[in-house]
């Protein structure tokens, strides 16, 4: 079955994006140091991606204006704003969860959930990530945009890799099943 992934950087605060909704601080901590592209192995095992409607307009109008990033990818926006969907860029004003439970019945590689906050705290919410992929900036915001609020229930997680580049951390966690959970409780 497709699985859902959060691939996401954030601040070591755990900010998505400044106070303005800016990115513009998404880089390692010596400019002059070539940072690893792991954008172009995960996204090979990818067919779908989701966002709302700030992370695709902040995409069309500031980060690529010019063309489309995801072109080989079938994008849903989740928006209340009407717009013309096309052939691979659906506009939807669905659920999050719903949209996921759509898609998780249908062929396909896996699904990426690339933004915003509300759609990501929500999916979170139902339980509803399979994978967590987090790039840890080394920046302290202090404000901004945060990846999680509070009111979500426990997700318990298992490292399964990580590895620092350019001052970048870079993790992956899976959900733990709830076999693995009752098996840690009881060693204790």
């Amino acid at each position: 079955m497709r699985k859902v992934i959060l691939f996401i950087a954030m601040s070591l605060d755990g900010y998505i994006a400044d106070q303005n909704g800016g990115v513009d601080w998404l880089q390692g901590q010596d400019s002059n140091q070539e940072t690893k592209d792991i954008y172009t192995e995960f996204i090979q095992n990818i067919d779908t991606v989701i966002m709302g409607w700030n992370t695709y307009h902040q995409i069309v109008t500031e980060l690529s204006p010019d063309q489309w990033i995801y072109s080989s990818l079938q994008s849903y926006v989740i928006t209340h704003n009407q717009k013309e969907s096309t052939e691979n860029i659906q506009f939807v004003l669905q659920d999050p969860s719903d949209l996921i439970r759509e898609l998780k019945q249908k062929e396909g590689k896996d699904i990426w959930i690339c933004g915003g906050a509300q759609i990501i705290q929500s999916l979170m919410q139902n339980q509803m990530i399979d994978e967590y992929h987090i790039s840890i900036i080394p920046i302290l915001l202090g404000s901004g945009i945060s990846l999680f609020h509070t009111g979500f229930s426990t997700i318990p997680l298992q490292l399964v890799e990580s590895h620092e580049n350019n001052g970048i951390l870079d993790t992956i966690y899976i959900r733990r099943k709830e076999t693995d959970i009752n098996e840690s409780c009881d060693r204790k």
